[in-house]
């Protein structure tokens, strides 16, 4: 035990090691060349942003403790940050909970060397709820800089990186002091263009806001209903436009997100939402879970033409669509399959819950973890639900997988050897 914890002090020291520099992807991604989406997860829910993996993915569909994982890093703090892969690197952000730090690592992609760890701020730590950390929302890149959001002192901080953990620029985005629901912060950055879109909402002067990337100036800011929910903003490519989406406050909302002059909205969801908005041809689909539970498809064109509701709830969780079909599993376990343009059930399947990680499609399968450590793998097959496999790493999985190529990359956390200790898995099949 005394050589396994000297490892671990050997291993978290790492974090303060400098890095070279990276090797940019030979691929591009429209409006960010520095970036592949067939060998990048650049920011939440993939370089798609809507949980899908690149068309040539192949990632395995079984692993254990002992089979098909590639590497093992622990790391230092707690966060249900999403690991990002970009070029040679794997991004997070983390906290300190009694050190009352908010920092971003990074780690080496082929072998989960620690890096760097760049800490960017000290203190103030809100009161937040016990699924919650202080460190959730989910870093983005553009190739060149990373964008990081925190909250802390009663205020949102939104900060940028370089590659190797420099601090370019950190700027306050205002006071953001829940008061009703003291429950913290989960919402990821978007990249869009040349700037980072940013939202704020609490029971105070909720917002959404655009800075610029390079120097965090302000580009616009629009007003949002004083409504506490935790979703992050997605930007869908509706016809031959781009649309900002945004649900919370019982509306389905669209922006124009060069500008943030609201588009329309529609009455949908719940008062407060976690789960990011996802779109599959026109249809966007977005669900909430308090007060009341509800899933809606809304057509994107025009002014948003609410398709369907029912009753189904993925709070915390985003969901995926595909061909389509929504497939969603609720909080308590419930996995669905509904037609998109109607809502007709497909089927159900009774899973194990609670749920709070987002879902990755890859290689025609979906990569589903519940609360406990359990990933749930089946088919996209709107026929019938095929269960692959139930995979399981540690007692905790609330970030999100990362797929790229033929590796999983995971967050999860372990109380099984003592004190509760966060991991970074790789996975990939055995050669």
């Amino acid at each position: 035990m005394k050589i396994a914890a000297s490892l671990l002090v050997l291993v978290c020291a790492a974090w303060l090691t400098p890095t070279s520099a990276l090797a940019q992807s030979a691929a591009r991604i429209p409006e960010f060349p520095q970036l592949s989406a067939e060998t990048d997860w650049p920011w939440w829910r993939g370089p798609e942003r809507n949980g899908h993996a690149h068309a040539g993915a192949k990632p395995p569909t079984v692993w254990s403790n002992t089979q098909n994982v590639v590497w093992k890093v622990p790391l230092p703090g707690r966060g249900h940050s999403s690991p990002i892969v970009v070029g040679n690197h794997i991004f997070m952000a983390t906290a300190d909970e009694s050190a009352q730090t908010q920092s971003v690592l990074a780690v080496e992609r082929a072998t989960g060397k620690p890096l760097w760890k760049t800490d960017l701020s000290q203190g103030g730590f809100p009161k937040i709820h016990g699924n919650n950390t202080h460190a959730s929302p989910t870093v983005a890149c553009d190739g060149e800089l990373l964008i990081v959001t925190f909250h802390h002192h009663n205020q949102l901080q939104a900060a940028a990186l370089t590659r190797d953990g420099k601090t370019v620029w950190s700027k306050s985005l205002g006071e953001f002091h829940p008061k009703r629901y003291e429950y913290g912060y989960g919402a990821s950055p978007v990249l869009y263009r040349d700037t980072v879109i940013i939202v704020g909402e609490y029971d105070g002067d909720s917002f959404i806001t655009a800075l610029n990337r390079k120097t965090g100036a302000p580009v616009w800011r629009t007003p949002r209903p004083n409504n506490v929910t935790f979703s992050s903003p997605s930007i869908h490519r509706i016809g031959d436009r781009d649309l900002l989406s945004l649900s919370g406050a019982g509306k389905v909302a669209c922006y124009d997100p060069a500008t943030g002059r609201p588009l329309w909205d529609v009455d949908g969801t719940s008062a407060a939402t976690c789960g990011t908005i996802i779109s599959d041809g026109d249809i966007l689909f977005a669900s909430g879970g308090y007060p009341q539970p509800q899933t809606v498809a809304v057509r994107a064109t025009g002014t948003g033409e609410v398709l369907w509701k029912n009753t189904q709830k993925c709070y915390e969780q985003s969901m995926v669509a595909h061909a389509g079909y929504l497939y969603m599993l609720t909080d308590n376990g419930g996995l669905f399959c509904f037609r998109g343009h109607d809502g007709q059930e497909m089927w159900r399947q009774r899973l194990q819950g609670p749920v709070s990680a987002s879902p990755v499609l890859a290689n025609g399968h979906i990569y589903w973890a519940n609360e406990r450590g359990t990933l749930y793998v089946f088919k996209a097959n709107p026929q019938q639900c095929e269960m692959v496999a139930e995979n399981r790493l540690g007692d905790e999985s609330f970030a999100s997988p990362a797929v790229v190529g033929d590796k999983i990359y995971l967050r999860v956390a372990d109380r099984s050897a003592g004190p509760r200790q966060e991991y970074l898995y790789c996975l990939g099949s055995a050669r």
